[in-house]
């Protein structure tokens, strides 16, 4: 979450006019996060989330990232459900840009991930998918791996000099390379989230409370979603991995939903695609920072690092299984 557009107040009184929550008491820009404008509003009815879809968001998706969220409340997941208007549409405009006011959810992101966390993690992953199963829409991964040469392409031709060394750009060529020969094909998909970072999810009393932020959603590979969580939750700051943290996600996903031993098989490979996916958004956001914004774009190196150990993983045994 971020804040690229600044709304007034006539803006957002215009806005409250077509709901019914009641006088707005506050409203707070939310400095977290990389894709949109996002604002706490307090109003006489309670806490919500304001979201204004910047540029980088398809418009046109919006409709399956809202439908998506109400699917999964209504199914009993820990979703915030996007608020209807006055007319029944949970999709409006602010400041010229497309917005949704959506529910708060009570709890908080964790920053010292233990593998308590990680078996909650596998757990509610695995219950986000089963509950998405029988959503109706679907949409395609745009950052999924046919994507990714071109996103490289494009970052290499707006870096300045001194960004991306030689040798860099060299290892990454050679693993896109790698990955486009040997990425599978027909391994078991579904609606996946795709961005199931720490700062997503929120626990409360030794639970998962709420996971937000559906922006990159998705239909893919449902053990690709795995992969981006091991990714993000079992690496340790010193960049070691932690095959703990890795042994209770894992396991306790497959508690709720069986992993097929191509899936087991293919998990090595996928880790490293997720590294990578991450890797180039957050080298391509890097060199191509946005003017204003409040919040500074990740290091790509870190990603780098995770590649490199994908790279030496022989079996599944190396997370824990």
């Amino acid at each position: 979450m971020a804040v690229y557009t600044e709304i007034s107040d006539d803006e957002l009184d215009q806005l409250l006019e077509q709901y019914d929550l009641g006088e707005l008491l506050s409203c707070k820009g939310i400095a977290e996060g990389v894709e949109n404008s996002n604002f706490l509003l307090h109003t006489e009815k309670g806490f919500y989330i304001l979201t204004l879809y910047e540029k980088r968001v398809n418009a046109d998706d919006l409709p399956f990232f809202l439908g998506l969220m109400d699917h999964l409340a209504t199914h009993g997941y820990v979703s915030p459900r996007p608020i209807s208007d006055k007319t029944g549409s949970s999709l409006t405009q602010v400041a010229g840009r497309p917005a949704a006011i959506i529910e708060f959810l009570e709890g908080r992101s964790i920053k010292r991930i233990t593998p308590e966390h990680c078996g909650l993690l596998g757990d509610s992953l695995a219950d986000l998918h089963q509950s998405a199963a029988s959503f109706k829409l679907s949409r395609d991964n745009s950052l999924n791996q046919s994507s990714w040469q071109e996103l490289f392409d494009n970052s290499i031709a707006s870096a300045t000099d001194g960004i991306l060394l030689d040798d860099e750009r060299q290892e990454i060529q050679r693993e896109l390379d790698y990955l486009a020969a040997n990425w599978p094909t027909d391994l078991p998909s579904g609606v996946i989230h795709a961005d199931l970072f720490p700062d997503n999810i929120f626990f409360l009393g030794g639970k998962v409370s709420g996971v937000i932020d559906y922006y990159f959603a998705c239909n893919d590979f449902l053990a690709y979603d795995i992969a981006i969580c091991l990714n993000a939750w079992c690496f340790e700051t010193d960049h070691s991995f932690n095959i703990t943290k890795a042994r209770k996600l894992l396991q306790s996903y497959s508690a709720r939903r069986d992993l097929s031993q191509t899936e087991l098989d293919m998990l090595p490979l996928l880790c490293r695609g997720a590294a990578m996916r991450f890797y180039l958004t957050r080298l391509y956001d890097w060199i191509n920072q946005i003017e204003g914004a409040l919040v500074k774009p990740k290091d790509p190196s870190e990603y780098l690092r995770k590649i490199r150990f994908h790279q030496d993983v022989k079996s599944i045994a190396s997370y824990g299984l």
